[in-house]
């Protein structure tokens, strides 16, 4: 009985020492598991792009329908019709020129009203004058009025806000 006790134990130990490994590693695997799911959403947060809504309008979002509303105590002014946003003109653009003298920089802080590529810009209500568009210097196109490029300001946060005129910047008249 001794041997068959022995045998028994010797062809028991492979089993033993597997089900020994696989109950260690099934312990090790949800704290594991656990880790990992952790993880990605901390590292995605980290790296992924910061956005908040009261950033002042990208050129990427705004459309190009322009549109004469009430703007505060500046009376009637021209706005983008997609977003409600006051537009402006920059003094140091030259009327019919075909070009924006706000580029780098400048174009952070005075993002350009957008056009499709493809598209003109449409008049909405109470616009008088003539939409037109003009191809930027990094090949982007922008609204004109009049002949005079349109520019958002990054610190107006909602409809209504005129917060961008300053020296050599005017908010639209229509």
């Amino acid at each position: 009985m001794g041997r068959h006790r022995i045998a028994v134990a010797a062809g028991l130990l492979p089993l033993i020492l597997v089900l020994a490994a696989c109950s260690g590693a099934a312990t090790s695997a949800p704290a594991t598991q656990a880790a990992s799911q952790a993880a990605p959403p901390s590292t995605a947060a980290s790296t992924a792009p910061s956005t908040t809504t009261s950033e002042a309008p990208s050129a990427a979002t705004t459309g190009a329908t322009v549109e004469a509303k009430t703007v505060g105590a500046l009376g009637t002014k021209l706005v983008a019709g997609s977003n409600g946003m006051t537009v402006y003109t920059f003094t140091k653009d030259v009327k019919d020129s075909g070009k924006s003298n706000c580029n780098g920089d400048c174009a952070v802080t005075w993002p350009p009203l957008a056009a499709p590529a493809s598209g003109t810009p449409t008049a909405g209500a109470g616009v008088t004058g003539k939409l037109g568009t003009i191809t930027r210097d990094d090949g982007s196109v922008q609204v004109t009025y009049n002949g005079l490029p349109l520019y958002f300001f990054k610190n107006d946060h909602a409809p209504g806000d005129a917060n961008g005129v300053y020296a050599n910047w005017e908010a639209v008249a229509p």
